[in-house]
């Protein structure tokens, strides 16, 4: 007598069970005080959360065999790891994988919030909604993985497809490096990863996320002459000078990056821009023009440009406008002037950078890993919709480079991304379970 045929994928594993995620995603709220990354102030232990992954794969788990799951803690940093889980398939070289959920997050202010941001509660009149640092970003997302890996060890379908899941420290701050995603790259632990589509699962609002900007962190400083406001004639004043600085080189900037042909292709909601968002001078007096001061902001850079030309250029442009004062920039009335001959002296503008550029990155619209992505998330949530945001993920350009299928999507919320009063919705995270296991089982579909 033949034997029945395996149940397709998605009958067998089931959906998101809402008691087995709330208990784990519970713990890791929990930890989140001590989850927070801002150093020096607030340094992470991500230990923490990984340890709570690995006690809810290990009952399926090669180590106590229970199960098939090989569950691997790698840290860099004591206190900080990473995890990495693979339910092992048949076929060598055929792989998926989910990569991206971490395990830190940013600070919150409790007196800020209207509820416990270090506890998960419930919305009294929704319990759909859960509510806690973390929920959203990304938290929510290592409980979801983290259920489905163990779903997949405790049903243990017949899979040609390796699935990989890689839960990694330090994605919230960039001034330590070596610690996260990319001390597993650099080890070569990801290295099998790049025979099949990798999903990184950090952005939001359940849709595919195809592009993310570039990040420039720059600070223009200014330094005239500083002397009494009533003897205007005898200053440089700092605070014009930059003013009129900056005016210019937004100008150039956006004459030099203007809106590319890619970004409608892509849906990005904004070209390219430079901004600032932060001044800073040393003080004084209401009646002294200031004889310096900074203008900080950031550039984001849609990914058809090129972030190490953007510098260059802004370099350039300095130089430009230190070397032709008396002609690059406008004054501010009759005696506003940036150069005073009697006294050899010039006003000079620096521009510098922080360490944390960023890269964006455009996701390759033909590859399997994006036709899957679309194709379960139309089928799941009832309609696709990509997107693109000139907000930056770290990290994930590199993997592009490093030659990974990389993909984005994410089942927290957008406008609650690095909010105040952080929330998540249970439903959301149960659609994107459904959009993992159509996944597999499109990739399973494959010859």
């Amino acid at each position: 007598m033949a034997s029945a045929a395996p149940a397709p994928l998605k009958d067998a594993v089931g959906g998101l069970e809402r008691d087995g995620f709330i208990a784990l995603l519970s713990k890791l709220i929990g930890e989140s005080a001590r989850l927070q990354n801002d150093p020096p102030t607030h340094r992470p232990q991500e230990d923490l959360v990984a340890q709570h992954v690995v006690d809810a794969l290990r009952p399926v788990s090669t180590e106590t065999g229970g199960g098939p799951l090989v569950v691997r803690k790698v840290s860099y940093a004591e206190g900080r790891s990473n995890v990495i889980v693979e339910y092992p398939g048949t076929v060598p070289g055929r792989v998926v994988s989910f990569v991206g959920m971490h395990m830190d997050v940013v600070p919150a202010n409790p007196s800020e919030w209207d509820f416990d941001p270090f506890s998960l509660t419930f919305d009294s009149e929704d319990k759909d909604k859960l509510q806690g640092r973390g929920t959203t970003d990304c938290l929510g997302h290592v409980a979801l993985v983290g259920q489905l890996m163990r779903r997949l060890g405790e049903v243990k379908p017949a899979l040609k497809h390796s699935v990989i899941a890689v839960f990694i420290a330090n994605e919230e701050n960039s001034s330590v490096t070596g610690i996260g995603v990319d001390g597993l790259v650099k080890d070569g632990l990801l290295d099998k990863l790049k025979t099949g589509p990798l999903f990184w699962i950090d952005t939001a609002d359940k849709q595919p996320c195809i592009g993310t900007g570039g990040m420039i962190p720059w600070h223009l400083k200014a330094t005239g002459k500083l002397f009494h406001s009533g003897l205007a004639h005898k200053a440089i004043n700092s605070m014009e000078m930059n003013m009129e600085a900056l005016k210019e080189i937004q100008k150039r900037f956006y004459n030099d990056f203007p809106p590319h042909e890619k970004e409608k292709l892509y849906k990005f909601a904004t070209p390219s821009t430079m901004k600032p968002t932060k001044w800073s001078y040393p003080g004084g007096g209401l009646n002294q023009i200031p004889g310096e001061c900074t203008i900080s902001g950031d550039i984001r850079l849609t990914p058809f440009y090129s972030t190490s030309h953007v510098v260059e250029k802004l370099k350039e442009y300095v130089e430009d406008i230190n070397e032709t004062l008396e002609t690059a920039l406008d004054t501010r009335g009759p005696v506003s002037k940036y150069v005073l001959p009697d006294e050899n002296l010039r006003g000079r503008l620096e521009i510098t950078f922080d360490g944390d550029v960023m890269n964006g990155v455009a996701c390759n619209l033909e590859s399997r890993g994006f036709k899957a992505l679309c194709k379960a998330t139309e089928e799941i949530v009832g309609h696709v919709e990509p997107y693109s945001i000139t907000g930056s993920l770290p990290l994930i350009r590199e993997l592009q480079d490093e030659g990974f299928d990389v993909q984005t999507a994410g089942y927290g919320l957008l406008k609650t991304y690095h909010a105040k009063n952080e929330y998540c919705l249970f439903s959301d995270m149960a659609q994107g379970f459904q959009v993992f296991v159509s996944i597999i089982s499109q990739l399973e579909e494959e010859a």
